[in-house]
């Protein structure tokens, strides 16, 4: 399963260090991967308790509190801890989610927590989104249009075309899809990932762009697109409920309606 695997050069031989809960109560025990590659030393998994009387309901509530009260040294990323930036993304439990999302009981035992799979590792649990984001900016996601706008109006859509966007704009590039996709881990070089191709569906379904064509002729590529398999992982960890899959088939439909 995808989910499962590790981030690269992810060979566990550091010796991990144990943090002691600071209080007694009901105490959660997390392990998390540690990674400064700049230290030149191996990863780890140290270990952290956690007194849950004394946190937030949150996975993301357990590493501020590590981080705060234990070990200022951890990092990730976070932001409006409302699931709406995709900036916590990671492995919790063998499952790619946002930390901010993710409820700290529905996990029973210890809880491992790792970068999100098959990524470099900034540090600790930070992933390298540099390639990811060029990814993104390869596919031209805005508007492309030719005809001039109408002079003071915005370009209308009718609301049967505003429904087609539902289930594609709401996607908050998390990446917990392209991480969790197995083509992704072999082939991200050119592969463009779940993430990647249902924003540029996005912009394929928008009535009001214009260079739908163009849009077409980038992705007809045996990497780009047709690396999808239809493993379906993608839509089972989407943490906003999307299905990258079914858009990457809407593309694949539109390019045989274009050949035929």
């Amino acid at each position: 399963m995808a989910e499962f695997a590790l981030p690269k050069n992810s060979k566990i031989k550091g010796k991990g260090r144990t943090f002691k809960a600071t209080s007694p109560g009901r105490i959660k025990t997390f392990k998390i991967y540690r990674y400064d590659p700049d230290s030149g030393e191996n990863p780890r998994y140290d270990t952290f308790e956690i007194n849950l009387d004394e946190c937030g309901p949150m996975v993301l509530d357990a590493l501020i509190k590590m981080k705060s009260e234990q070990d200022p040294t951890l990092t990730f990323r976070r932001s409006c801890r409302e699931g709406i930036c995709g900036s916590c993304s990671m492995n919790i439990a063998g499952r790619n989610g946002l930390a901010c999302t993710t409820a700290i009981e529905d996990y029973k035992g210890d809880v491992r927590i790792t970068p999100l799979p098959h990524m470099d590792v900034v540090k600790d649990l930070v992933p390298d989104f540099t390639h990811f984001y060029a990814q993104y900016a390869s596919i031209e996601p805005w508007l492309k249009t030719v005809t001039p706008t109408p002079s003071g109006k915005e370009r209308l859509q009718s609301p049967v075309d505003r429904l087609k966007l539902d289930g594609l704009y709401e996607c908050i590039l998390c990446a917990c899809c392209s991480s969790s996709c197995p083509s992704y881990w072999w082939n991200s070089d050119k592969f463009l990932g779940p993430a990647i191709l249902l924003q540029a569906y996005r912009w394929l379904a928008d009535s009001r762009d214009e260079f739908a064509g163009e849009r077409l002729d980038q992705l007809e590529d045996p990497f780009r697109l047709y690396r999808c398999h239809t493993i379906m992982n993608c839509a089972n960890v989407c943490p906003k409920g999307l299905n990258p899959a079914k858009a990457i088939a809407e593309t694949k439909k539109l390019l045989v309606e274009r050949a035929i």
